[in-house]
């Protein structure tokens, strides 16, 4: 029993030891992490909110600046999650200190684990700050603060999860970023951030359903606002079988050390 206890407590220090690394990490250089989200927010408020956005009037039954928050919100969690994730591994693997966690007695699980808390940690801290810019623009009532965290911190989890994978098979630093400027950007941008697929023909509505960030941005909205495209339980049953599915992979690649061991 104590050798159980004295298991698990080596197991967390090894995870929040990752964890403390990860966000010393990324607050350390905020100007460069956190700051610019803030910024690239209140530029998107005023252009698309303000000045567009009276031009546009009512979305979904809402003021067009109040509807494309929880879009806005969730591209930044999006985008710093996976950002936090695929630069940090692919940093332990070119510097090669990630073959001293590797032979460690910490399991794969842990050091996966700590990565994406990591992740998730700067997911949340930016996603709050946006939210915040956001409240300087609109006057939003929320919804259900259980749903809008919930989605929160599953959608975090999960494109952390894929900076990992992209990490493990990045041979450069060019190559971690081809996949946020070729698939994340496209994904985010599509997803029903600025707009209701209702909109859409029949013929993209139909297309469009096939872009998960659909999903996790009307979750999300519905959490916020009240109002979705897609019913609340299939979206949550596709960003936790994404979940599930990711999680298995990145422990597998862990395991046979693809990108890491020579």
């Amino acid at each position: 029993m104590r050798l159980n206890v004295d298991r698990w407590q080596r197991y967390w220090i090894t995870f929040t030891t990752l964890l403390n690394k990860e966000v010393t990490r990324f607050s350390r250089i905020w100007v460069q992490t956190v700051l610019p989200s803030a910024i690239t927010t209140t530029l998107y408020f005023v252009i698309f909110g303000r000045l567009i956005g009276e031009r546009i009037g009512v979305m979904g039954g809402f003021a067009y600046v109040d509807f494309i928050v929880p879009g806005l919100v969730l591209m930044a969690v999006i985008t710093n999650s996976y950002s936090n994730v695929v630069s940090s591994f692919y940093s332990s693997k070119f510097s090669r200190y990630i073959e001293e966690l590797l032979v460690s007695p910490a399991p794969n699980w842990v050091i996966l684990a700590g990565y994406v808390a990591g992740g998730v940690a700067r997911g949340l801290i930016v996603g709050v700050m946006v939210m915040a810019v956001a409240m300087l623009f609109t006057d939003l009532h929320v919804h259900s603060y259980p749903i809008m965290l919930l989605v929160f911190v599953l959608t975090s989890i999960l494109f952390a999860l894929g900076g990992f994978i992209n990490a493990v098979y990045a041979n450069s630093f060019d190559d971690i970023s081809i996949v946020p400027t070729f698939v994340l950007t496209p994904l985010t941008y599509l997803g029903g951030v600025f707009y209701s697929i209702e909109l859409l023909p029949q013929f993209w509505q139909t297309l469009s359903l096939a872009n998960p960030v659909l999903y996790m941005v009307n979750a999300f909205r519905y959490g916020l606002l009240g109002v979705s495209d897609i019913p609340l339980y299939v979206a949550f049953g596709l960003i936790i079988g994404f979940i599930v599915v990711l999680s298995w992979y990145s422990l597998y690649l862990l395991q046979r050390g693809v990108g890491i061991k020579s």
